[in-house]
């Protein structure tokens, strides 16, 4: 990290204290309450965590499909296509990339902050990918997109690595914390992700269920709290708050509530450091709120995205090829990432569409053929591509750049 990045992070820790915001602590690390969340595919990869965590915060890399940011990775296995060997070597290359990113992270944070992992529950490769960031030194590790009541066992001989399940509600919490605690290990925190507010995949068990009223925060973060004191463990897991979060003001009532720091995503997937092709963040920085959809994703869970011409032309078809869903005798991508796929395994209920592929094509810009996860809430400089310092003297001191002109609709 240059100088002027190392003086901008003192000058950010000395605008979040003085806005009356709290940092926060983890693994002895003290921090700057504000995350960057965990997006695939490439999209949040070394260079936006690694910026985040050298301003004093925690970016997180996401884990899967990283090789696309690779062209001697992707020049390596793009190719596979009935090799018997393909999901090997894909696999491989993924987890050299991991390492690279973990790598590019740190030389980035120039020893400030801390920088995370992202990995989905619902991934073939979740174990490989949780074992080889810990081999890496991650600092910590982020999980979702299902129930990681396995984490502990997983990560028994790094006890150097926080871990930290992604939540909606109290009941989820109890139940992981229950879990754990019979195998003699607590979470080091807990992101309370809602799922009417944030991008991507979504901690719902349908999209009908996105509205439902436990998952607010105002509801959730206090039971969640009365649950740690009559477990009597208080104070000792910090909670994080996720989605639809986008000033200082929502950090300072978030706060209030009990939260300790809050995460982002798409805020930070419109920065200028985000890892993915500038026609990505154009797209996320000028959808409105009609153009953001929610609709099942291959992985079997509720999902929010912008309306696309690609998503456009599926939600029209989904009923369909729904109807004539059936199992395949091989993953089209010769890649099997996701342990249950909707297309895949012929799931009638669950999408038909290769989401790797779909994220892929996002990432490097493909307006006409790409998904593009967004979440719900308005983002701070309206369709403006503006850098992580910018965004994180918005968020901690409400100070926004000259140039922007802020006041977004989506």
């Amino acid at each position: 990290m240059d100088r002027s990045s190392d003086e901008t992070a003192v000058a950010l820790e000395a605008l979040s204290r003085d806005s009356g915001l709290r940092n926060w602590r983890l693994k002895g690390a003290e921090l700057l309450p504000v995350i960057q969340g965990g997006m695939g595919v490439g999209v949040s990869a070394g260079g936006l965590a690694g910026t985040v965590a050298g301003l004093g915060g925690m970016g997180t890399i996401s884990a899967v499909d990283l090789r696309r940011l690779h062209p001697d990775l992707m020049a390596r296995t793009a190719h596979l296509n009935a090799e018997p060997d393909a999901g090997q070597r894909i696999d491989a290359a993924n987890l050299e990339a991991l390492g690279r990113e973990i790598a590019r992270a740190r030389d980035l944070s120039g020893g400030r902050g801390l920088v995370a992992v992202n990995v989905m529950k619902a991934l073939t490769a979740y174990e490989a990918y949780l074992r080889h960031a810990m081999a890496c030194g991650i600092d910590a590790l982020v999980v979702g997109a299902g129930l990681p009541l396995d984490l502990p066992e997983l990560a028994r001989d790094h006890p150097e690595v926080a871990l930290i399940p992604i939540l909606s509600d109290a009941r989820g919490v109890q139940l992981v914390v229950r879990k754990w605690e019979k195998k003699g290990r607590l979470p080091d925190a807990i992101v309370i992700e809602h799922p009417r507010l944030a991008g991507g995949h979504l901690g719902a068990a349908k999209v009908a269920d996105l509205q439902d009223p436990r998952f607010d925060f105002d509801v959730a973060i206090p039971q969640v709290l009365e649950f740690f004191k009559t477990a009597g463990l208080e104070g000792r897991i910090p909670l994080i708050a996720a989605g639809g979060i986008g000033s200082l003001e929502d950090i300072r009532r978030l706060q209030g509530l009990g939260a300790a720091a809050v995460q982002l995503g798409t805020a930070f997937a419109v920065t200028a450091e985000c890892d993915a092709h500038p026609a990505f963040k154009q797209v996320l920085a000028d959808a409105q709120p009609a153009d953001i959809v929610e609709f099942v994703s291959t992985a079997g869970l509720p999902a929010r995205a912008v309306r696309t011409p690609w998503l456009d032309k599926y939600l029209r078809l989904e009923e369909r090829l729904q109807h004539k869903a059936h199992k395949k005798e091989s993953c089209t991508m010769r890649f099997d990432c996701l342990a249950h796929c909707g297309l895949r395994d012929g799931t009638p209920s669950w999408g038909q569409f290769c989401i790797d592929k779909t994220l892929g094509h996002a990432l490097e810009g493909h307006v006409d053929r790409g998904l593009f996860f967004r979440g719900a809430g308005a983002l701070p400089f309206g369709s403006e591509i503006r850098p992580v310092r910018d965004l994180m003297r918005w968020l901690l001191g409400g100070i926004r750049p000259a140039t922007s002109t802020g006041g977004a609709t989506a």
